[in-house]
């Protein structure tokens, strides 16, 4: 479901999302549109989680307004370095349709993969989040050709740092014992471990497969600070039926219904 709604600089769409407990404003296009991995993003969160959760990268909110949605025991932190897309955000949660949550979500325009000093004075400081969640750019521009759209390119591609700079910093923001939920692409899951390593342990490896017959093309990852615990390979998600583009019940639940995906958390 969508409205568009105009503006001085480009057309945006107001997007419905969890079946209308949210909506969110982003661009028609040119850059990033959210869809389901913000979502199940989002959903990935334990239902009785609480405290403060910070949303590194978090695009237009897609995810944050999710969560904060799905979970009245949270308040959201919103981490984007595009003013543009920072204010489509604000735009959000200015809209009565959001009223819901938008009290407990709160905006910070920062560069999480600048160095320390320059991410607290944005506002972005060491253990402030009880749990933080991302949703990295998913392709490394040495392997993979970019967009010729600067915006859409930056929200697609790391640079040369990999993921580094994104680790980094949700060990920076996370207190000890708190958690940390990442979706990416299946075939990066060794990079994200690596990176994780030392950093975060009880890390869930939770695989989300377009069909019952296909090799995943997502993994979810939740994983605890400083935690010494094992890692797990969890049974994971199926998105659609059949050979088609229905979602399977469970997706329909999660996209549509605002359903968790019933994950327990781990010490």
């Amino acid at each position: 479901m969508s409205e568009t709604a105009k503006s001085s600089e480009t057309d945006i769409t107001r997007d419905a999302f969890l079946g209308g407990q949210v909506y969110v404003c982003q661009p028609r296009r040119g850059r990033h549109r959210a869809g389901l991995d913000a979502v199940y993003l989002a959903a990935a969160l334990p239902k009785d989680t609480k405290g403060h959760v910070v949303d590194l990268g978090a695009g237009v909110g897609t995810a944050g307004f999710c969560a904060a949605a799905r979970l009245p025991g949270i308040s959201v932190t919103l981490v984007e370095i595009d003013r543009a897309v920072l204010a489509l955000a604000e735009q959000g949660l200015s809209d009565p349709a959001n009223a819901a949550f938008s009290e407990r979500v709160s905006l910070i325009e920062a560069d999480i993969t600048a160095k320390g000093s320059l991410r607290h004075g944005a506002g972005l400081t060491p253990s402030m989040a009880d749990h933080a969640i991302m949703n990295p750019p998913y392709y490394e521009a040495d392997r993979f050709r970019a967009s010729p759209n600067a915006a859409r390119a930056d929200a697609h591609m790391l640079d040369e740092r990999g993921l580094e700079p994104w680790a980094r910093t949700a060990t920076d923001v996370v207190k000890e014992g708190g958690s940390l939920t990442v979706i990416f692409r299946a075939d990066g899951l060794l990079e994200l471990l690596s990176v994780l390593k030392g950093r975060f342990g009880s890390i869930d490896v939770i695989p989300l497969r377009p069909r019952p017959d296909a090799a995943a093309t997502r993994v979810l990852i939740r994983a605890v600070r400083a935690s010494k615990a094992p890692m797990q390979l969890l049974p994971g998600f199926v998105l659609h039926e059949g050979d088609g583009s229905d979602f399977t019940s469970q997706s329909r639940r999660v996209m549509r219904d605002g359903e968790g995906l019933g994950l327990t958390p781990r010490r």
